[in-house]
């Protein structure tokens, strides 16, 4: 399986990217050997292989979710740049 530079010049313009001619020969040829490999990865029976879901068999033990306060309301206020009593002041982004 190989492909052509009018395929590499529809790519390319598809995913809006500009090569130069040397760039596209290079990108040509990259292209192939990724083609061509892909080929051979056919070529591979797989029939009796089972679908790997996961790459290893270890679960993730995570802890439980629960909600609390890590630092007071006025701890957070400290380090404001520009507060108005108990909130944020940002600039506005709205109109």
């Amino acid at each position: 399986m190989s492909t052509d530079i009018q395929t590499i010049r529809k790519i390319a313009h598809l995913a809006r990217l500009e090569f130069n001619e040397e760039k596209e020969q290079e990108v040509l040829q990259d292209l192939n050997k990724i083609l061509n490999w892909v080929d051979q990865l056919r070529q591979l029976d797989t029939e009796h292989v089972e679908p790997l879901i996961h790459m290893s068999e270890e679960v993730n033990v995570l802890r439980e979710d629960e909600p609390r306060n890590t630092i007071t309301h006025e701890q957070a206020l400290l380090n404001a740049p520009k507060k108005d009593s108990d909130y944020f002041r940002v600039p506005k982004v709205l109109e």
